[in-house]
C-alpha cells in the first residue's frame, strides 16, 4: 500500500528521523537484556544511558531523573494516579483544555476534581486557577494540580510561569504535560517548579511505544508498576533499550532539523494561504501565543468528515484534533472550552508541520484544499 504523499499529522506523530532510525536497527541486533551483567547485557545499557543523557538534555534535567515508560499516556497515569496516592493528594485540579490521557487519570483516581476553564484564545484562566489553589489552601486539602504546557490540538502556549508561581513554592504538587513543548521549546525541568512532567518519543521523530517521565527526587516513590526494581526502582519491566536509545538519538537530532525547516514561514505561508482561499476561515487561538507548528482552522461551510475525507483522497494526511480518539473524527473538547459553536466546530481542521515539512507541502495542502472547497461550493450552490 503507497504511503500519501504529503503529511501534516505532525503533532500526532512525526516520522522518524534517520539518526534514531539508525540507532533503533543497531540496538534491535543487539541480543540481551540491559539488567543483565555480562558483555551483551552491558552493550544494551550503554545504548540505554546513552539515550537517557540525551533526552535529559533536550528536557533540561539531570539525568538520574529521567524515568522511561511505555508512552506519555503512561507517564501522565503515573504521575496523576500514583502521585495521588504517594502524595497523599485530597483533590486533582486540572483544565478543561487537557489531553484525554490527563482527564480520565484523574478521573479514575477518584478524587474530587476541579476543573479550570479556558478563555477564548484557549488560555489556561489563571484566576480561577488562584482561586482553585486557594480554596484548597482554605479547606486544608493538598491539591495535585496537572496542566499542559501547549495545547496539541490548537499549539496555544500556555502561562506557565504563572502557573508555576501560583503551585510551586506552596504544599501542593504540579505535574506538567509537556509532550508537544519538548524540542519547540526550552525546557529546564531541573530548575523548574514541576515536580514530575510527562515527555514522548514519537511526537519528536523516535518511535510511538517510548515516553518518560521527568521525577524530582521528592517523586522516587511514586511508582505505577513496581516490577523488577528497573529505572531505579520507579517503573517495572525490562526496558526497551533499542527504543531508548532511538529516543535519545532523536532528542539530539529534532530541535537542529526542526529550526532548518522553518516552520515560522511554512505557517505563515499556511495561514496567508487559506485566508486568500477562504477569508472567512476562523483560525482558533490566533490572538494568543502558538507554539508555531499548528493551525487549527475552519472554514464554516466545509465539515471536517468532508475535507478530510476529499483531502486524504488526494493523499494529504491532516487531522481534526487529537489522534487519541480510535480514529473517530469528532467534536473537540478543546474548542468547546474555548466557547467555539458546535457547527464551526464540526469544521475544524488540523494542519501540524514537523521536522521534514516543506513549502511544497504547504503548497500541495492549499493546491488540495481550493480542490475541495471548491467542490463543495459548487455542490452548495
Amino acid at each position: 500500500m503507497a504511503r500519501p504523499a504529503i503529511y501534516l499529522d505532525h503533532n500526532a506523530a512525526s516520522p522518524l528521523l534517520p539518526e534514531a532510525r539508525a540507532v533503533l536497527f543497531t540496538a534491535l541486533n543487539l541480543t540481551g537484556n540491559p539488567s543483565s551483567v555480562h558483555g551483551h547485557g552491558r552493550l544494551l545499557r550503554n545504548a540505554m544511558e546513552t539515550g537517557r543523557d540525551q533526552v535529559a538534555k533536550l528536557a533540561g534535567a539531570e539525568r538520574n531523573q529521567v524515568v522511561f515508560t511505555s508512552s506519555a499516556s503512561e507517564a501522565i497515569t503515573q504521575a496523576i494516579v500514583a502521585g495521588s496516592r504517594t502524595f497523599k493528594v485530597s483533590r486533582i485540579i486540572t483544565t478543561a483544555g487537557e489531553h484525554s490521557a490527563v482527564t480520565k487519570a484523574s478521573e479514575s483516581t477518584g478524587l474530587p476534581v476541579t476543573v479550570i476553564g479556558l478563555d477564548a484564545n484557549g488560555v489556561i484562566e489563571v484566576a480561577q486557577l488562584a482561586a482553585a489553589v486557594a480554596a484548597a489552601d482554605a479547606a486544608g486539602e493538598i491539591a495535585l494540580v496537572a496542566v499542559h504546557s501547549v495545547n496539541n490540538e490548537t499549539g496555544v502556549v500556555q502561562p506557565m510561569a504563572a502557573v508555576s508561581a501560583l503551585v510551586g513554592p506552596t504544599k501542593h504538587y504540579l505535574f506538567v504535560d509537556a509532550v508537544q513543548s519538548l524540542g519547540k521549546q526550552e525546557l529546564e525541568f531541573a530548575a523548574s517548579a514541576p515536580d514530575m512532567m510527562a515527555i514522548s518519543g514519537h511526537k519528536i521523530g523516535a518511535t510511538a511505544g517510548i515516553g518518560a517521565l521527568l521525577m524530582k527526587s521528592h517523586a522516587d516513590t511514586v511508582r505505577l508498576i513496581p516490577g523488577g526494581g528497573q529505572e531505579q526502582g520507579r517503573r517495572g519491566g525490562t526496558e526497551a533499550a533499542a527504543q531508548i536509545a532511538a529516543f535519545g538519538a532523536a532528542a539530539a537530532d529534532f530541535s537542529q532539523r526542526y529550526q532548518r525547516a522553518n516552520i515560522g514561514a511554512l505557517v505563515a505561508q499556511l495561514e496567508g494561504g487559506l485566508r486568500a482561499l477562504a477569508p472567512n476561515a476562523v483560525i482558533f487561538g490566533e490572538a494568543a501565543e502558538r507554539i508555531g507548528n499548528v493551525v487549527n482552522f475552519a472554514v464554516p461551510e466545509l465539515t471536517n468528515a468532508v475535507a478530510m475525507m476529499g483531502l486524504d483522497l488526494l493523499g494529504i494526511s491532516v487531522s481534526s484534533g487529537s489522534a487519541c480518539s480510535s480514529g473517530k473524527v469528532g467534536r473537540s473538547h478543546v474548542l468547546a472550552a474555548m466557547g467555539v459553536s458546535p457547527e464551526l466546530a464540526d469544521c475544524a481542521l488540523r494542519v501540524s508541520l514537523g521536522w521534514n515539512s516543506t513549502a511544497g507541502d504547504v503548497n500541495a495542502f492549499l493546491t488540495g484544499f481550493e480542490t475541495v472547497l471548491t467542490r463543495q461550493r459548487s455542490r452548495a450552490a
